[in-house]
């Protein structure tokens, strides 16, 4: 189960908003009191955590005598619930989900008095229900009622006959059927009288009224208990990590965390620990019996009131724990940006620790960039990307940060602005545009710059040309004032750099992938014709991984090459997937191919060598590439 969508209303500075999660990575951009925080908090505020209480000041100034927070979640439709105390059913077959396909949860503060109470919260289904019940929803009433319905819920004779079996039956569990449901197909319905998930099926297979509506189903009293209890087993785990918390040794949101560790160690040991304590308990008694006998031959009557008595403490009293690195210094004297590195991964580990369920984590952030150098920046988006790719993972942060905005894709980019004094998520083709604005961000194209395709060709490019001499000695692309730009590139700072490149003056060389059908020949040729001296190559082979030698493959997946007979031409990259077995977990064929190329760029290439090269009779034609990107550099 995933976050799909949350819709605030009336909160705080929000009158109204809806703003849509990706499954995976999420990244909050805007100015100071936007409202981002505000975000997080709400969010905290539906799951229950308690970090952040909700307040009848929370509720916006201008607006009703009610707020609601409510999200929307995407999840498995074939995936049963116990909304009955008996049996499980489907979400969709019980009209459960809203109009997107979505179970989407509502919940209401009524703040028409002076704070807010546990009465005063009202939490709900909203769904697309069948119009004809949508006053009195089937999943809310007893067996009873929903006997009366099916009594009176239509004329025909299939509902007579479903009336009759139900009320006249004797069995424990009938079926009728097949029957026309009016559209040519059969459909069986099972009956069982004693239960309220088979009669609402029932009813809703021959009701006439195929009509929906929008509605909002009580889900916190009665029968609809067994709703909401049911779905919030499956509801995501929230875990909010603010930048404004306490971050030192001496601080209780850090010593907290120091004294968990120090007592869950104790626990995983606790029963070799009660061991040690008998044995201690034992040998203490053992020594103090003998030495009050040793008394007694010299006062026996001190010796008779006295007996041996062992006193222990708890054991995390007798451990503490803190971080200390390898000069020795401890975390309390370390920076401010190191201890919050070190309790974000504690909260981190913290939440694995305790998601024993295997339920969906999602974990907000809030600024993560706060005291952390702009490299250590870097670093940190992509830890977070990596986390939030995992399964059952999603991570949603807020950032002023210019570095973690750049390295996001434009997918995972949420801009928050204020327009014509309403905040809003702006979703226009603008959005990028307006957050590098926000955000500041620039771009330096440098004396030269090399367009590729996408990321991947920037990887292989640089590896080659670092890790082969002949290459590196005809100009380092990573020393000199290049920039190397991929014209596919869904982060932001890709964007900003074409954006950049289009009203600029610098001279490009352009390296595009022949592929199978020359599809960039004509974008090579216009290149060519420029007269700013800018140059572009297709390469000879059909894309860059076909440069790298079967011999690598193999050895990184496991596999055998050896029928690949047209190496320049074949797509290696298409067979080596469908041959490896690494990634069978992943379904999708197009996902598995994009992981197994981007290892092969990132890691393999640092592999190939000269006399690999040479072997395939692709040395000079690599070495031609830096001879030119050289040339137009001196220019």
């Amino acid at each position: 189960m995933y976050l799909k969508k949350l819709k605030l209303l009336n909160f705080r500075s929000y009158k109204s908003i809806e703003i849509e999660f990706d499954q995976n990575l999420n990244v909050i951009i805007g100015k100071n009191d936007i409202g981002k925080s505000t975000v997080l908090e709400a969010l905290d505020i539906f799951f229950g955590q308690g970090r952040i209480k909700i307040d009848i000041t929370d509720k916006n100034v201008f607006q009703g005598s009610e707020m609601s927070i409510s999200c929307s979640f995407i999840i498995d439709k074939k995936k049963e619930y116990l909304i009955d105390t008996d049996v499980k059913t489907n979400l969709k077959d019980e009209f459960l989900l809203n109009k997107d396909g979505l179970l989407e949860i509502k919940k209401v503060w009524d703040c028409s008095k002076d704070k807010i109470t546990a009465t005063s919260l009202k939490t709900f289904i909203v769904s697309e229900y069948p119009e004809e019940f949508s006053y009195s929803p089937l999943p809310t009433l007893k067996i009873a009622d929903l006997k009366k319905i099916l009594e009176n819920v239509d004329n025909s004779s299939i509902a007579f006959a479903l009336h009759d079996k139900l009320m006249n039956s004797e069995l424990e569990g009938i079926e009728i059927g097949p029957y026309s449901s009016g559209e040519d197909t059969k459909i069986p319905i099972e009956i069982d009288k004693r239960k309220r998930a088979d009669i609402r099926k029932a009813i809703y297979q021959v009701i006439d009224d195929k009509r929906l509506k929008t509605v909002e189903i009580p889900i916190d009293k009665e029968d609809g208990k067994n709703i909401w209890n049911s779905i919030n087993l499956d509801l995501p785990l929230f875990f909010l990590f603010q930048s404004d918390r306490a971050n030192k040794d001496t601080d209780k949101e850090v010593q907290d965390p120091l004294k968990v560790i120090t007592k869950t160690a104790i626990n995983n040991v606790l029963d070799k620990l009660e061991e040690v304590k008998e044995l201690i308990k034992e040998s203490a008694e053992l020594i103090g019996n003998e030495t009050i006998k040793k008394l007694e031959e010299m006062n026996p009557e001190l010796a008779k009131v006295l007996k041996p008595d062992v006193s222990n403490k708890a054991w995390d009293t007798l451990f503490s724990f803190s971080f200390i690195g390898d000069d020795n210094i401890p975390m309390n004297k370390r920076g401010s940006g190191v201890r919050r590195l070190i309790l974000l991964n504690y909260f981190r580990a913290e939440a694995e620790r305790q998601n024993s369920s295997n339920k969906t984590v999602i974990y907000a952030i809030e600024e993560p960039e706060t005291s952390q150098h702009p490299n250590h920046q870097i670093l940190l988006i992509d830890a977070l990307n990596e986390i939030a790719q995992k399964e059952k993972h999603q991570v949603i942060l807020t950032t002023h940060s210019p570095e973690i905005a750049k390295q996001t894709k434009e997918e995972n980019l949420i801009l928050i602005d204020r327009v014509d004094g309403v905040n809003k998520v702006i979703q226009d083709k603008n959005k990028l545009l307006a957050i590098s604005n926000t955000l500041g961000i620039t771009s330096y194209l440098g004396k030269l710059v090399i367009c590729v395709e996408g990321e991947n060709d920037i990887n292989f490019l640089k590896n080659i040309n670092q890790n082969i001499t002949e290459f590196k000695e005809i100009i380092d692309i990573e020393t000199e004032r290049i920039k190397i730009i991929p014209m596919k590139g869904s982060t932001l700072i890709n964007w900003i750099d074409r954006n950049y490149l289009e009203g600029s003056n610098v001279v490009e060389f352009h390296l595009y992938d022949k592929d199978a059908d020359e599809k960039y020949k004509s974008s090579i040729d216009s290149v060519n014709n420029r007269a700013d001296f800018s140059k572009g190559k297709l390469t000879i082979k059909r894309e860059l991984e076909n440069y790298i030698p079967a011999k690598l493959y193999e050895k990184e997946f496991g596999i055998n090459c050896s029928n690949i007979k047209d190496w320049d031409n074949d797509d290696v990259i298409s067979i080596v997937t469908s041959k490896t077995k690494m990634f069978n977990h992943i379904d999708e064929f197009k996902e598995k191919e994009n992981i197994i190329k981007g290892i092969t760029n990132s890691r393999i290439s640092k592999e190939i060598t000269k006399e690999d090269l040479v072997e395939m009779n692709s040395f000079e034609e690599i070495k031609s590439w830096f001879s030119d990107i050289k040339e137009l550099y001196e220019k």
